[in-house]
């Protein structure tokens, strides 16, 4: 903050020069400098600047897109230094920034113009999405989340397990859907664990609603699977309100109700712990129809 200067009186009368009241004339001011003069620089925008040199954006998308209600909170927590150079060695190589600037060309992504590619929205620390990439190695798997250590744990388990099949992005899944996917061009769709926003007043923040799942429908191939799951029982409720209710998806379920756990979606620590708890976890499968 510039300090606020009292200013002179330019209606006071001159003193009488020589006067031995005269006061000792005031050394003349210099204005402040101006921006383009200031010896200090302007401050940096840091939302825009790797945490790790090379690696994620602390806000990929910055003022690109409208500011909205988000379904998560940007984590970034603890990086363990094998996490931390995982970001610095490999982002270049297998992780994206979603910055909402352009479309992404899956085939050339992954190295694979014919690689089914399957969009996960939050993987927590990677363990699951590992397990099924190791699981289905003729599967892409596209990742998206915001927590930083979660993101160099995933490209840690990648590297050590040669996984070439996991890419990592970082930031708004909706941008990425929406602005970053060509339509149709992915093979399938994995919500596990959102955050259930408990709170009735903060229900408008759950990732699953009516408009994500029209978006959704957009980029999703013919035959494509949208699977969440959820051990919150309310969020589970919503969730098969608004697929069942979306006419561009049909449940796999002949009765219309929840799915059995499939074997190829991993039980998850956070899962066990939440089973030990009593906790209900409901899994919901859904085709993307063919019109």
């Amino acid at each position: 903050m510039s300090e606020n200067h009292t200013a002179e009186n330019p209606t006071a009368e001159a003193p009488t020069t020589g006067s031995p009241t005269t006061p000792a004339p005031r050394p003349e001011r210099t204005p402040p400098p101006s921006p383009s003069q200031s010896p200090h620089p302007p401050p940096r925008d840091r939302r825009a600047e790797p945490v790790f040199p090379g690696g994620p954006l602390a806000d990929p998308a910055g003022s690109h897109h409208e500011r909205r209600i988000r379904s998560f909170r940007p984590r970034r927590g603890r990086v363990t230094l094998g996490q931390g150079e995982a970001l610095r060695r490999l982002w270049g190589q297998w992780g994206l920034d979603i910055d909402g600037l352009s479309r992404i060309d899956l085939g050339e992504l992954f190295g694979d113009p014919d690689l089914p590619v399957v969009l996960e929205i939050g993987f927590g620390m990677g363990e699951a999405t590992a397990q099924m990439a190791a699981a289905d190695p003729d599967t892409g798997i596209l990742a998206a989340d915001v927590h930083t250590p979660g993101q160099g744990n995933l490209l840690a388990l990648a590297e050590r397990k040669n996984l070439s099949n996991i890419r990592v992005a970082n930031g708004d899944a909706i941008i990425l859907l929406r602005e970053m996917l060509e339509p149709a061009s992915v093979a399938g769709l994995r919500v596990y664990f959102p955050d259930p926003w408990p709170k009735k007043r903060h229900h408008k923040r759950r990732l699953i609603q009516p408009e994500f799942i029209a978006l959704a429908a957009t980029r999703l191939r013919p035959g494509a699977l949208l699977h969440c799951a959820t051990d919150w029982e309310p969020y589970a409720e919503q969730m098969l309100e608004v697929l069942t209710a979306d006419p561009h998806f049909e449940n796999t379920q002949p009765d219309g109700g929840y799915s059995p756990r499939p074997a190829f979606r991993p039980l998850t620590k956070f899962e066990g712990q939440g089973l030990e708890k009593g906790h209900i976890v409901h899994d919901l499968i859904f085709r993307r129809s063919e019109t």
